[in-house]
């Protein structure tokens, strides 16, 4: 499938997304895979709101790109939201600033405080959420569908991008021009928290810059865990129902 196939199928679900499953919200984590659903939802005005999470420990160049997106599309504007301060104060204290790096165990522990309650306001009394997750990011990520339902948080997820590769991703951010984390640039194709998050080198996995200090299959921060999974729909049966196709 060539990538304007990939782009018309991914408008046609977003839209259907928007009319069929409202309130709707996209996960935006200004990665390249969010900055090309980004441009896709505001571009063609689709109706799915945005937000993301501030962990309070994002790089410089992360903000630098949620400043350029709040100035480039003002229309669809990204609701940010920050984890309990309380929470936080309390696990720094016990823990350290850094003991992430001393077990998975802590790091997990980490990335709820900072990103997996967050995610559950910003989800609530929602229908469904959008994530840029893409099938070759990582082995954790092999066997999603565009939709399924997360059991977890009580809604429909869909991957719109999940099959494009990384060449669909940069080829579409080219050739409309859309803004991108400078990490990209210094080989951080993938980009989460700072202290979490290094440059690969040539011929690395895209995802060995992320918790680089575990194994691949534990590669996740919670967010995009599968649980009790009911439903995953082909791509090709999914985009069969929506309106004009």
């Amino acid at each position: 499938m060539d990538l304007e196939q990939k782009i018309a199928d991914t408008l046609a679900l977003l839209q259907r997304i928007g009319t069929e499953f409202k309130p709707a919200v996209f996960a935006n984590s200004f990665g390249a895979e969010d900055m090309v659903l980004t441009d896709l939802i505001a571009k063609h005005n689709i109706n799915i709101q945005s937000f993301s999470l501030d962990t309070g420990r994002l790089p410089n160049e992360t903000y630098e790109l949620m400043q350029k997106v709040h100035e480039r599309y003002p229309s669809h504007p990204v609701q940010v939201f920050f984890p309990d301060a309380g929470q936080i104060e309390s696990w720094v204290n016990a823990n350290g600033i850094n003991s992430i790096y001393d077990s998975i165990e802590l790091r997990k522990a980490c990335c709820h405080i900072r990103k997996g309650e967050p995610l559950k306001r910003a989800l609530a009394g929602k229908t469904a959420w959008v994530t840029g997750l893409r099938r070759e990011q990582s082995p954790t990520r092999t066997d999603l569908g565009n939709q399924e339902y997360d059991s977890g948080n009580g809604l429909e997820k869909f991957n719109p991008l999940i099959e494009w590769t990384e060449k669909d991703v940069w080829a579409y951010l080219r050739a409309n021009n859309v803004p991108y984390n400078a990490l990209h640039d210094k080989h951080y194709p993938s980009i989460g928290c700072a202290p979490c998050t290094r440059a690969i080198a040539v011929g690395e996995d895209v995802r060995a810059g992320r918790w680089w200090w575990e194994n691949p299959e534990n590669k996740e921060c919670g967010l995009h865990v599968k649980s009790d999974v009911v439903s995953i729909i082909p791509v090709s049966s999914s985009l069969s129902a929506a309106p004009g196709r």
